[in-house]
């Protein structure tokens, strides 16, 4: 079963409503790397076109290194489930320390991060949208499989990030 693509989320969201916003829409701070920039939207563009988000979901590029977590906790990236359907999710990424993982790691690899924050979170979302029924460690293991699921699928399209 690959949860992106499967369709419990029918049971609980009309894609017929008019008023229902469908997709997958990116926000950058100003002082985002151009490079990550580049990386995430190109990324994106190749989610969209093989993946279906039924209802929106916007991905937030924060300059931070970290983002605090509702709970209070700094973390590298956040998705924020609403309680009811007729709310909008969102994802919170921070790029704030990607000159530190591109000196140590180089830019291949420091962009695969960024890209692997956005299929993890992203995959929080097709758990949510699905209503499925995991264990908090479940759900975070689901998450951290599906990295290298999506980016071995993601690279077969290019040499590069």
């Amino acid at each position: 079963m690959h949860i992106w693509t499967i369709t419990n989320w029918e049971k609980r969201i009309d894609i017929q409503d008019g008023a229902l916003r469908k997709g997958l829409r990116l926000r950058f701070d100003k002082e985002v790397d151009p490079e990550v920039k580049r990386a995430c939207k190109e990324f994106c563009a190749w989610l969209r076109k093989n993946y279906f988000f039924p209802k929106r979901v916007v991905i937030y590029f924060k300059r931070q290194a970290y983002i605090q977590a509702l709970d209070g906790e700094l973390v590298s990236a956040t998705f924020f489930a609403p309680i009811e359907y007729s709310e909008e999710p969102y994802i919170r990424i921070a790029t704030g320390d990607y000159p530190e993982f591109l000196a140590k790691n180089g830019q291949d690899n420091a962009l695969a991060s960024m890209l692997g924050s956005i299929v993890h979170e992203l995959t929080h979302y097709f758990q949510w949208i699905n209503a499925l029924s995991l264990t908090p460690l479940g759900e975070e293991r689901q998450a951290k499989a599906y990295i290298d699921f999506l980016l071995d699928e993601y690279q077969e399209t290019r040499k590069h990030p």
